[in-house]
């Protein structure tokens, strides 16, 4: 992928967003357990941060989707994992199918405020039994004149205890799974919604998770994005930005995990030399290095083809099992290489360690990316005998 003037633009200012606005802060947002959304994001969508490449009627800058690559892979340079996953939320999650079949209305009411930083979306899709079986979900959202009245629960969910809205998926019909559900746009201050504390988790301690609870909440009918029964599909197309965010954020904080690790290396002397004079150490992050540009490179190559308006299911789920792989080694190996000082809770490659251990997980779990690569490749299809 070739990037141009603009694009370099682009990382320039979100490189220096980060190193005024965020780095500075981390760590104190990490032990306070959250971090102020609606005023990052509001800086954020000053500059054009949030919705890159969404429509420009709605405030957006109308770019391709190597512009949102771009930002996405410039927020690995964030020193922690929760603030890049919140802000993936706000631009490559809960917004990509507002900005594409949502209703003129329903993108001013919506879509305008998330782009804008002035409100802070969330997806609202998995449920304590199903997480990455988005068929299974049972939340339903039950037709009553010009209203939905939905009933049921959605686990999870990132920056809810802070947020404005949900983007939605419910049953609204019975029938088969792939084709009765809808995509319903959810105010979260509608009568009917509780919200459960924040949840502990292992890392990505600065994002607020929670349980949210729908009991006969009623929005209208209108609030529906694109036809009814078609929210399975329109979720799946939302996938595919979510998953090459993903894969595309973990590169730089990968990378500097890696320096970090290298630079403790060259400091830290064991019996007489340093431990950066070790071979095997020398051999291990060239070669952790090297798994990450062929990660860079995937990622690219989906991007390209996903501006040119091709499926790249594919490309990004495999993105998105090779990243969160090669994060969880990355982060483990590094961890090694600082002996005693690696599993201090301070230290970047346990910090790595518990963050980016949820690539493997959220967004699809590593064994959903297998399932949806074997399906597309035709494996395990069944043949006629002697075939």
């Amino acid at each position: 992928m070739l990037f141009s003037y603009e694009h370099e633009e682009l990382r320039n200012t979100v490189r220096s967003f980060i190193e005024r606005e965020i780095n500075p802060h981390v760590d104190r947002w990490e032990d306070e357990k959250i971090f102020p959304a609606r005023e990052l994001f509001t800086k954020m969508g000053k500059l054009g941060l949030l919705g890159a490449t969404k429509p420009q009627e709605y405030g957006g800058l109308g770019l391709d989707y190597s512009y949102g690559l771009v930002i996405a892979e410039e927020l690995g340079g964030i020193h922690c994992g929760a603030i890049p996953m919140a802000i993936g939320v706000q631009t490559d999650m809960a917004t990509p199918a507002l900005a594409r079949y949502g209703s003129d209305e329903l993108r001013k009411q919506f879509l305008a405020p998330a782009i804008s930083g002035e409100m802070v979306a969330c997806i609202a899709v998995s449920e304590t039994q199903a997480g990455s079986d988005v068929a299974g979900i049972k939340t339903y959202a039950r037709s009553v004149g010009d209203d939905y009245v939905i009933n049921g629960s959605k686990m999870w969910i990132t920056s809810a205890s802070q947020g404005d809205f949900a983007c939605l998926l419910a049953n609204t019909s019975e029938g088969h799974p792939h084709k009765n559900k809808s995509l319903i746009i959810v105010p979260l201050d509608t009568p009917g919604i509780t919200i459960s504390k924040r949840l502990q988790k292992l890392g990505m301690h600065s994002s607020d998770t929670v349980q949210i609870f729908f009991e006969d909440v009623k929005v209208p009918r209108h609030y529906r994005i694109g036809d009814e029964g078609a929210g399975f599909s329109l979720q799946m197309q939302q996938f595919q930005e979510e998953r090459m965010h993903i894969a595309a954020s973990t590169l730089r904080a990968l990378e500097y995990v890696i320096t970090q690790t290298a630079e403790y290396c060259s400091q830290r002397s064991v019996f007489g030399k340093n431990l950066i004079e070790n071979q095997v150490i020398q051999f291990r992050l060239s070669e952790l290095q090297t798994e990450i540009e062929c990660v860079r490179s995937l990622i690219y190559r989906a991007c390209e083809l996903y501006i040119n308006g091709e499926d790249v299911t594919l490309l990004a789920s495999m993105a998105k099992l090779k990243s969160g792989r090669l994060s969880r080694e990355v982060s483990d190996s590094c961890l090694q290489y600082w002996g005693g000082m690696g599993y201090m809770w301070e230290n970047p490659a346990s910090r790595a360690y518990r963050d980016m251990r949820l690539g493997s997980i959220g967004g699809g779990a590593d064994e959903i990316m297998l399932s949806v690569i074997s399906r597309i490749l035709g494996y395990g299809r069944k043949r006629n005998p002697g075939q």
